[in-house]
């Protein structure tokens, strides 16, 4: 069985962070380990609360579960402080992990501040090279790149940008304009786009967790870049539209098939 390790906050509503994570690599028949950067009070209405982790301690966890299980794939979340950014990074140098997808979370679906303006400069610099994929949506994309993005030309300039910054592989994922949900992929050489239907509804709290899990998931058990890429869009379109109507404001989507 393959081993994927989640580096990611605590989402007490359960629909998004390391919740996400486990529950996807769980429907993918991954084993998911866990390092918790930080716990939040959450639910689908909004962040009530949160606490960082002492970045030594997020350290010490990706090695105790590194030297016992390993992992063939890695996420990354919630980092929430510059400090946290740099100690991921040097985990991940030393260890040499592979596989690494790193979701660029910074604010949450109901505009909580999720990571520092001291450690978005950091992410960029030190993390940014290090993953094989990142998996930014539009205001995250406008942020690390400090340009507008208004349709899908502007996905593709900006996911050039961040290739020219040091990304190896980027998707910008489209899910903030109108229309169609269209992502934009590029490693540098290849620039493709990734359509689907848009699901309609409020229940897409963890959409982006969900994707990234995925794609790390799907690359644990060997596809390649872009194949992992399509499958995680696939399975998250899936799960909004499976969305179990849990909750009074953005609620969760379904990570499992129905059984029932």
């Amino acid at each position: 069985m393959q081993t994927a390790l989640t580096i990611a906050g605590s989402d007490s509503g359960g629909g998004a962070g390391l919740q996400a994570d486990l529950k996807t690599f769980a429907a993918h028949g991954v084993f998911g380990l866990t390092a918790v950067t930080a716990v939040t009070a959450q639910n689908s209405l909004g962040v009530a609360a949160v606490l960082p982790m002492p970045p030594d301690l997020v350290t010490k966890q990706i090695d105790a579960v590194i030297s016992d299980f390993g992992a063939a794939a890695t996420k990354i979340g919630m980092l929430a402080t510059a400090d946290i950014v740099r100690a991921v990074a040097r985990a991940i140098d030393a260890h040499h992990l592979q596989n690494v997808v790193l979701d660029t979370v910074m604010i949450a679906k109901g505009g909580a501040t999720l990571l520092d303006d001291d450690a978005v400069e950091i992410l960029g610099v030190q993390l940014l090279p290090l993953a094989t994929v990142i998996t930014p949506n539009i205001p995250e994309a406008e942020r690390l790149t400090r340009r507008r993005i208004s349709s899908i030309a502007d996905m593709r300039d900006a996911a050039r940008a961040l290739i020219s910054a040091g990304a190896r592989s980027v998707v910008i994922k489209g899910g903030h304009l109108d229309g169609p949900a269209v992502d934009v992929f590029d490693n540098g050489t290849t620039m493709t786009e990734l359509a689907a239907d848009r699901v309609p509804g409020r229940h897409t709290h963890g959409t982006g967790c969900t994707f990234s899990s995925a794609i790390a998931a799907r690359l644990a058990l060997g596809d390649a870049l872009l194949a992992a890429i399509e499958a995680a869009k696939a399975y998250v379109t899936q799960a909004i539209a499976r969305a179990p109507n849990l909750g009074h404001g953005q609620g969760p989507v379904q990570h499992f098939p129905m059984t029932r």
